[in-house]
């Protein structure tokens, strides 16, 4: 990281070509705002608090939505232009020294690589005084500012689609909107940016000519890799950069010990960590903050979002799990569910057809079939009969359930919550349980069974002849 180095991201866009009510940079890419993206490719080169996002359009979603602590943030109250958005983050970034990257916040593909480089050029003893810019060349340059070389092989200037000559149109060099000025010329001479253009606007790239006409030319950056810079304004680059920033995931991970056993058909957010030697099966969907230990198995179709795998976990096909915890050698699935902080201690079981919400199964402790469990807390190496529901709500208010360390839960169980099955206890099959169960007792909730002889077969004769007398 370069301390010297202050950051201005330019992300007060209404991005209206998206067709969206949400702000160009709130779309997410590879599971992660646009936003988010360039700053932590920022935090690179910059540290939290030298990072300065100008926002405008929905500007206080968009300040929610970075999840970096210490950024700052300037307003741009109307769009007049990119040189007017940095002016309106001076009295956040202005500074006598050191070098002024300014970037656009819609770009999630960049590189933490190109910005130390384009640092790096601006900051070396060479003739280019001024700066430096990023440059790539593209084969189809419509639309882009094209970058203009004098004969010292410097930038002479960027000239605008409009405002280009014949020869000047053939150019394939296009600016992509990445610079890096020297911050004491910049702030010295950015008042000589004037909307002396059709769009009335302060266009930045003016500071080329303004620095170059005062003798602190700008040096250009070429990029060989033109996706790198793609900025996004439409719903078809957005999923083009989601497809690549998955990849790179997938790649990743890969090179770093992780089996996938199907790259192109899995789904992993850039935030996404797995250690070593885990397995990620076909068709797996790794969200948010998802940290999965190593040794893991992550079975076919289950889909995983912010959540805590420890090392040696099986996950069988078709678990789905939000924001919750299982821990080492833990097994879950096929067909489970896991939601809202729910936890499978080590070496836990939780099997097809169940679901847990805000629920705690203990160390040891199995739920290998058809249950419901919301609102409880389970002890070690408790057993959970197939189809035990929890009856955590009132229709008011929800109410937790306590199960005891060795406790035995018959099937088709009903705990009635708030309730407490002791350590140890039983209950009995099919029971409804409203009362707490001491330590080491059986509890039995039932009817007794009454049995009625030929009472089925004297139903059969009553019902013929009725249909006789019809």
């Amino acid at each position: 990281m370069k301390k010297n180095v202050t950051v201005v991201i330019l992300a007060a866009g209404l991005g209206t070509r998206m067709k969206s009510k949400k702000a160009k940079v709130l779309h997410e890419a590879g599971g992660y705002t646009l936003l988010n993206h360039i700053i932590r490719a920022a935090l690179h080169v910059a540290p939290a608090e030298r990072i300065v996002a100008v926002v405008g359009h929905q500007a206080e979603q968009v300040r929610e939505s970075v999840s970096e602590p210490g950024i700052r943030f300037a307003e741009q109250e109307e769009q007049k232009g990119t040189g007017h958005a940095v002016l309106c983050a001076r009295n956040e970034a202005e500074t006598d020294s050191g070098q002024l990257l300014i970037l656009n916040g819609d770009g999630p593909l960049l590189r933490p690589e190109t910005l130390l480089r384009l640092v790096e050029n601006a900051e070396a003893p060479t003739r280019a005084s001024g700066g430096s810019i990023v440059t790539t060349e593209v084969a189809d340059p419509t639309g882009y500012g094209r970058i203009v070389r004098d004969a010292q092989n410097l930038v002479a200037a960027i000239v605008e689609q409009k405002s280009a000559t014949t020869d000047q149109l053939k150019i394939r060099e296009i600016n992509p909107g990445l610079y890096c000025f020297d911050a004491g010329l910049f702030w010295k001479y950015i008042g000589e940016v004037t909307p002396n253009n059709a769009a009335k606007e302060y266009y930045l790239t003016d500071m080329v000519e303004i620095l170059t006409r005062h003798g602190h030319p700008v040096a250009p950056v070429l990029v060989s890799d033109e996706s790198e810079l793609l900025g996004i304004n439409t719903r078809v680059e957005l999923a083009f950069a989601d497809k690549i920033l998955r990849a790179r995931k997938t790649r990743e991970l890969m090179l770093d010990g992780v089996t996938i056993e199907n790259p192109d058909s899995v789904t992993i957010d850039t935030q996404v960590e797995v250690a070593p030697d885990s397995v990620i099966e076909a068709n797996v969907q790794l969200r948010g903050r998802t940290r999965i230990g190593t040794g893991c198995r992550i079975g076919t179709g289950s889909v995983l979002r912010s959540c805590e795998i420890g090392d040696d976990v099986t996950i069988l096909p078709y678990v789905v799990a939000e924001a919750s915890a299982i821990r080492a050698k833990a097994q879950v699935g096929p067909f489970s569910r896991l939601r809202m902080n729910a936890e499978a201690d080590e070496g836990s079981h939780i099997g097809n057809f169940v679901e847990l919400k805000k629920t705690k199964l203990g160390r040891g402790s199995k739920a290998s079939h058809l249950a419901y469990l919301g609102d409880a807390t389970i002890g070690a190496e408790a057993n959970i009969g197939a189809g035990t529901i929890t009856c955590n709500y009132d229709g008011q208010k929800k109410h937790q359930t306590h199960i005891g360390e060795g406790a035995f839960v018959g099937s088709n169980s009903t705990l009635v919550a708030p309730v407490t099955i002791g350590s140890g206890a039983y209950t009995a099959a099919g029971s409804v349980i409203t009362k707490n169960v001491q330590p080491d007792a059986l509890a039995i909730g039932r009817a007794r069974q009454e049995e009625k002889p030929q009472w089925a077969r004297k139903r059969r004769q009553a019902a013929e002849l009725q249909l006789t007398k019809g």
